[in-house]
């Protein structure tokens, strides 16, 4: 398992325009916050270290320009992040909560970010045309573990394409409860990276499953049978 240099991202957060963004982005998050749940960290720097440089910290599985979708954005993580220290990549944002939505689609226009805001699910959404299929990359965050999360993210990869997941910890067990979702969607696990975040926050997990082959139109199955039986 590959290690990720945290130690190359810090000098995101400390100047410049992107640590401007960083900071823009924080006090949207802490306002918003107050009015509808967007997370629970909420402490300036428990905030930088814990979602943004977390977020950041897998910019490297992204193609330069690559075409991404993330199921279950929330509060816009890895998304934002990702896109303000990688301008070359755009975003479809999949949330299912409305006001999520408003506040995803105002952080995006207010930081000049490529992304579109779609208010769906994402089992419904990857059964849509415009949707099956089309991405370089599919990516979540803190969403489902992962024999479910493939189930929700797969279908929007196109071949040779991958799904990203972020996971708490090492997810060797994720990884391995996942092989057979992985088989039946089209996908291999091709890699993980491990990283320890600073200030004892903890070790995170950045797994990346490549599209080998088309996923078959029964999936993803809907009325939440992903989480009910998993593949």
């Amino acid at each position: 398992m590959k290690e990720i240099n945290v130690c190359e991202y810090l000098p995101l957060f400390e100047q410049g325009e992107t640590a401007e963004k960083f900071e823009a982005f924080y006090k949207m998050l802490a306002e918003t916050n107050e009015k509808i749940n967007l997370t629970r960290i909420i402490d300036a720097n428990d905030c930088r270290v814990k979602h943004f440089l977390d977020s950041v910290l897998g910019e490297k599985f992204f193609p330069q320009g690559a075409a991404c979708l993330e199921v279950g954005s929330g509060g816009g993580f890895p998304s934002v992040p990702l896109m303000i220290v990688r301008p070359d990549l755009s975003f479809t944002l999949v949330e299912s909560v409305g006001k999520k939505c408003d506040f995803l689609a105002a952080v995006c226009k207010k930081l000049h970010l490529s992304a579109r805001v779609e208010n769906a699910r994402a089992e419904d959404l990857a059964k849509l045309p415009a949707f099956r299929e089309k991405f370089d990359v599919c990516c979540a965050r803190a969403v489902a573990r992962l024999n479910t999360l493939s189930e929700y993210c797969l279908p929007f990869v196109k071949k040779g394409g991958a799904f990203v997941a972020y996971k708490a910890g090492d997810a060797e067990e994720e990884i391995s409860e996942a092989e057979n979702a992985f088989r039946v969607l089209g996908g291999k696990a091709e890699c993980a990276a491990k990283a320890a975040l600073p200030d004892g926050a903890g070790a995170r997990t950045i797994i990346c499953v490549r599209k080998e082959r088309p996923t078959p139109p029964q999936y993803p199955r809907g009325r939440g049978k992903e989480r009910k039986n998993p593949l």
